[in-house]
């Protein structure tokens, strides 16, 4: 019964920033990382950022000194903040969470439903 829930998607220009929010909600007993991935049409969902709990991030190369990844562990809230947005960043945006549910006995990936991010040229 987890949800993420992602917001802030948008359609901006190239070179435009935008923010992410994904919330975790449900039955959560506790969160071992947060991320976020992106899929552009025809493509496969592939890695972004990610960060654990104890603030270790990881970003994807193309990503480097373009995107901050945060995460707000009393909210259970990961945001993505991407500036200098390029074409290529184009796609759909999905919330990932690493994290133990009440009556479960492992951790376990969640998904959101994604939001939708459109660069033009």
């Amino acid at each position: 019964q987890v949800q993420l829930v992602e917001s802030g998607g948008g359609l901006v220009q190239a070179g435009g920033s935008l923010r992410l929010s994904c919330a975790a909600s449900g039955s959560i007993v506790s969160i071992n990382s947060m991320g976020w991935y992106h899929q552009a049409p025809g493509k496969q969902r592939e890695f972004v950022a990610s960060i654990t709990n104890y603030g270790t991030t990881k970003y994807v190369d193309s990503g480097k000194g373009r995107f901050t990844i945060s995460r707000d562990n009393a909210k259970n809230t990961v945001i993505l903040e991407m500036s200098n947005l390029k074409p290529e960043d184009t796609g759909v945006y999905y919330c990932n969470a690493d994290l133990f549910e009440s009556g479960k006995h492992y951790s376990y990936n969640h998904w959101g439903q994604g939001t939708q991010v459109t660069v033009s040229s």
